[in-house]
């Protein structure tokens, strides 16, 4: 079963094979990066790390047992004891029950690592296992959002409640 890591330099070169790997997977059913990301990932990582230590945002990897990330859990703008949710698991691995696992996961070291009370997520309305993922670890739908001219919807899990 692949593990749940905090985000470090070292991870950035399976990081990349990742995100290079499962674009086009991704752009179905997200907004594309962009090809800026890509030429400039190292500064990108870089940036991340930073504001990791910060403590700003909480970049973490799911990464197999050869060292291939297949999927990455993200706690973005930190502030006031709250943060957001993004995921993504790769292709190959998609459909096992990794996202469930690991945003379950992400939502125990939200509280017992970070202080975290309550977690926002947004997702499209054409992505029904990220919206799947969400109702099985605790996030309600809290209002409808616009997402690069995509209709989507806006989720909260208020973490002190415990539902998962």
């Amino acid at each position: 079963m692949p593990r749940l890591e905090l985000l470090r330099f070292d991870h950035a070169p399976a990081l990349l094979a990742f995100e290079r790997e499962n674009r086009s997977y991704f752009a179905a059913s997200v907004p594309d990066r962009g090809d800026d990301y890509f030429d400039r990932f190292d500064a990108r990582h870089s940036a991340l790390m930073a504001e990791q230590a910060a403590g700003l945002c909480f970049f973490h990897v799911l990464v197999d047992g050869g060292g291939a990330v297949v999927g990455r859990v993200n706690l973005v703008d930190v502030a006031d004891g709250s943060a957001e949710l993004g995921y993504r698991i790769a292709e190959r691995a998609a459909g096992r029950g990794l996202a469930t696992a690991a945003v379950r996961e992400a939502r125990g070291l939200a509280v017992a690592e970070y202080g975290l009370t309550a977690l926002r997520a947004v997702t499209t309305l054409d992505n029904p296992g990220s919206r799947a993922v969400l109702a099985r670890t605790g996030f309600v739908p809290t209002g409808d959002v616009d997402l690069d001219g995509r209709p989507g919807l806006r989720f909260a899990c208020d973490l002190r409640l415990d539902t998962v």
